[in-house]
């Protein structure tokens, strides 16, 4: 995989999927609250004018010389929950996230977040 210590020089590299074809550029690197390990990636995507982030899993990414990899479609990523390019992701908007990609959502014991951006 990467390492967490790496975050901050990856923003601004192109996001691909796994058949190489460029999603967007990466804007921020959201952990997991549990572990303080990468979990989502937003990517910034859109028209100049339009732009939005939208949401993708690390599990199963890679780092290339000036890109990131990841194994989700672009199409997929593209329909993915999105923000604002000045928004915050709010608690509730969370488990929407998860579902897009299929995968569990299980909050903090005392239910708190389970993602903090980095």
């Amino acid at each position: 995989m990467f390492e967490p210590d790496d975050i901050r020089e990856w923003r601004g590299h192109d996001v691909v999927d796994g058949s190489g074809s460029r999603i967007g550029s990466l804007e921020s690197v959201y952990v997991d609250t549990a572990t303080d390990q990468p979990s989502f990636a937003t990517v910034t995507v859109g028209m100049p004018t339009r732009h939005r982030l939208v949401f993708v899993p690390l599990a199963g990414a890679t780092v290339g010389p000036r890109y990131l990899k990841v194994k989700y479609p672009k199409g997929q990523v593209k329909d993915a929950p999105s923000l604002g390019t000045d928004d915050v992701l709010a608690a509730e908007d969370e488990p929407s996230v998860y579902a897009h990609y299929e995968l569990e959502y299980v909050p903090g014991a005392g239910g708190e977040r389970r993602l903090a951006r980095r």
